[in-house]
């Protein structure tokens, strides 16, 4: 199972090390990435292999919501099924 992780926001050291703990301390792989900086914008993509986290996936949303919250950054995580069922023509 995968999710894909997105975060927008003005741009700061450590955006990218501190999503990343959290996905590494749950039990999260990160599979793929990509980020830009966009003038003072820093957004991300991240494609994260769910399969073995070690808490309900609403937790792992929560903890990252808050983690956005924190940074002043839009932490958005959304499971796979959701994200194709969206695109899904």
């Amino acid at each position: 199972m995968r999710a894909v992780i997105t975060v927008i926001g003005k741009d700061m050291v450590g955006i990218l090390a501190k999503v990343s703990t959290v996905c590494a301390d749950k039990g999260v792989n990160v599979l793929e990435v990509t980020q830009s900086i966009l003038q003072e914008m820093f957004a991300m993509i991240m494609m994260v292999d769910i399969s073995k986290c070690t808490v309900p996936f609403n937790e792992l949303s929560e903890e990252l919501t808050k983690l956005g919250e924190d940074m002043n950054l839009r932490i958005h995580v959304m499971h796979e099924d959701i994200f194709n069922s969206m695109h899904r023509i």
